[in-house]
């Protein structure tokens, strides 16, 4: 009897969570831990701000000089003194006065509240060394003002352990006047192709041969998505080889991944090298990717996949990313929206079917090619994974569907 998505889902994430360095970490320079994990929380060392500063290019104000009286009219009349440019460090300011300010700059001492440019008479700001009033309206405290610690204060915690580390969260850390940072040591999939129909791009093709495309396919997915990746060459349906390749790097190996020779074929030889190792292969009722491999090799964790370009990418994107995201946090599983079929589809009783798309504005998905697991040019189109759930074999055009992002 076939598994089902979810119960092969689960098993990859219970073989995933013995992974043996899933606890190392190391530190890094913060460009080069772009797409890393954060392994611990990160305090900030400083406030961000790190002192009140100016919203607005304007005047920085005494609020309470503004303040209208009885019998005048609202706000005042104030005596200009020195501007204040960002990067500077300002005077403190004096009752009845107000000091050009830029955006950014440090507030005054005394200063409360920032009127802009605009809001002047004259809406411009007097020649340095010049003596000049300026005429400003009633002003509450704190306008256009960024206090200190408006951002984050210092102590709080900035990222949390498992933050993926994109351009946004380095430039906090890089804000914070750090340099370096904690992450993850990645996990290390050792990434096996098999088959003696498959050869290296780059190579003359043999009549009866094809170029291996999983490698690429699998290593791109993988590397990013934080893995670190050790590609062998080709593997000959030859069993012995096959094993011989596996053990010369299992041993520097946190995780196994092959394609091809998973099915119940002549020449399955995955299937044929794991003799007495301890690794399954099933059925999952899934279309495509329904062969699979799990277990460990010589106590290394172990999946195989099927040999279809699309079927292993499938395979990736429906197991091993979410046990990944499950067990070690990262990498962040593809966002997950609801979208109307552009045509209509049908889909194998008693099988989860996963067919390649490209979402269109509106919210409406387009089929990319047919069912076919070998329809690499399809794949290349699409930016998201249609999900039919087993059950459902037939959908018209507009029916809501659930789509995976690539």
């Amino acid at each position: 009897m076939a598994r089902s998505v979810a119960a092969h889902r689960k098993a990859v994430q219970e073989l995933l969570s013995g992974l043996p360095g899933r606890g190392s970490t190391e530190e890094l320079p913060l460009m080069a831990a772009l797409g890393r994990v954060l392994a611990v929380d990160v305090l900030a060392p400083l406030s961000l701000p790190p002192f009140a500063n100016s919203q607005m290019d304007g005047f920085a104000v005494r609020s309470a000089d503004l303040t209208p009286h009885a019998g005048s009219d609202a706000g005042a009349e104030l005596t200009v003194v020195d501007p204040v440019p960002a990067g500077a460090a300002p005077m403190r300011l004096a009752p009845g006065t107000a000091a050009p300010i830029m955006t950014g700059a440090m507030m005054p001492e005394g200063a409360d509240a920032v009127v802009p440019i605009e809001q002047a008479l004259p809406d411009v700001f007097p020649a340095p060394g010049v003596t000049a009033t300026v005429r400003l309206p009633t002003t509450e405290p704190g306008t256009f003002v960024r206090d200190a610690g408006s951002d984050i204060a210092a102590g709080a915690v900035a990222l949390r352990a498992g933050t993926a580390l994109g351009p946004g969260q380095l430039g906090l850390l890089a804000a914070l006047g750090m340099t370096a940072v904690e992450v993850r040591t990645p996990v290390h999939v050792l990434l096996v192709t098999t088959g003696d129909e498959v050869v290296e791009p780059g190579t003359s093709l043999p009549e009866g041969k094809i170029y291996d495309s999983n490698g690429t396919l699998l290593e791109a997915a993988m590397m990013q998505s934080g893995l670190r990746v050790t590609r062998t060459g080709i593997s000959s349906d030859d069993p012995s080889a096959l094993l011989a390749l596996l053990r010369s790097h299992a041993a520097s190996s946190d995780l196994i991944v092959s394609t091809g020779g998973v099915s119940k074929g002549a020449y399955e030889v995955v299937r044929q090298a794991m003799g007495g190792q301890a690794v399954d292969f099933v059925s999952v009722a899934m279309q495509p990717g329904g062969p699979q491999g799990i277990g460990t090799f010589d106590g290394v964790p172990f999946l195989g996949f099927p040999g279809n370009p699309v079927s292993c990418l499938v395979s990736f994107e429906m197991f091993l990313r979410p046990a990944l995201a499950a067990v070690l946090g990262s990498p962040a599983l593809r966002p997950s929206l609801q979208a109307r079929l552009a045509e209509s589809l049908t889909s194998p009783a008693g099988k989860h079917q996963v067919r390649r798309g490209t979402l269109l504005p509106g919210g409406t998905v387009r089929l990319e090619g047919g069912v076919g697991s070998h329809l690499v040019h399809a794949l290349a189109n699409s930016n998201a994974l249609i999900q039919v759930p087993e059950g459902v074999t037939e959908l018209d055009a507009g029916a809501e569907v659930e789509v995976w992002m690539l």
